[in-house]
């Protein structure tokens, strides 16, 4: 993913927990915030110290970058995303985390067609 495409400073994640809406399914927290002004989305991913050692929670930012990568096109462009890993989200797989992200991606309506039902 490129670096464009990435949310780093804490004053931007902190935006878009206040200013942004949010959803939740038993393996991610999706938060969300539009941007007009963007040309492209944004994404910032958080992985907590108590979901495991630094190999776990890298496993699941690798995962989660490439499913979003994977899903760009469908994506609208114009938002903020953070997503929150829960507990959850440790025992999954590469395409069970994709199939989550997916749904709580399709509940907020992020996607520009209904591909993923």
């Amino acid at each position: 993913m490129r670096k464009a495409y990435r949310i780093k400073k804490n004053e931007e994640f902190q935006e878009v927990f206040q200013k942004g809406k949010s959803f939740a399914n038993r393996q991610l927290v999706l938060f969300y915030l539009p941007k007009h002004d963007q040309v492209h989305f944004r994404v910032g991913l958080s992985v907590g110290k108590k979901l495991g050692n630094a190999v776990v929670r890298n496993r699941i930012k690798r995962y989660l970058r490439q499913a979003f990568m994977e899903m760009e096109e469908e994506l609208k462009q114009e938002y903020d995303f953070v997503v929150i890993a829960r507990r959850a989200a440790v025992d999954q797989d590469y395409h069970q985390l994709k199939k989550s992200l997916a749904h709580v991606l399709k509940r907020t309506n992020m996607f520009k067609r209904k591909k993923y039902d």
